[in-house]
């Protein structure tokens, strides 16, 4: 086995909006160099993530993200997790 480290990205995510009404949760996302704004749509299940550069990196780890949390997130909130992936 060996001792070296997995590459791994640490993704910052700030709430700006969460309405449980409207079913959606709105806000930033930082990771490396890549800067993006999402909207869940949590009652459709839909993640929206712009803009479309490097979007594909951080789409799937940022909807298990959401869905693990989504009763834990607040507007104004910081929170970060970890992507098993260098960007």
């Amino acid at each position: 086995m060996s001792s070296r480290r997995l590459p791994h990205t640490i993704a910052h995510v700030r709430i700006t909006q969460h309405s449980w009404h409207e079913g959606q949760i709105s806000g930033e996302v930082i990771a490396s160099q890549y800067v993006w704004q999402f909207q869940w749509q949590f009652k459709q299940g839909q993640l929206c993530v712009s803009p479309s550069l490097g979007r594909a990196l951080i789409l799937e780890p940022l909807g298990r993200f959401l869905e693990q949390q989504d009763y834990c997130l607040e507007p104004g909130g910081d929170y970060s997790f970890q992507i098993r992936s260098q960007f």
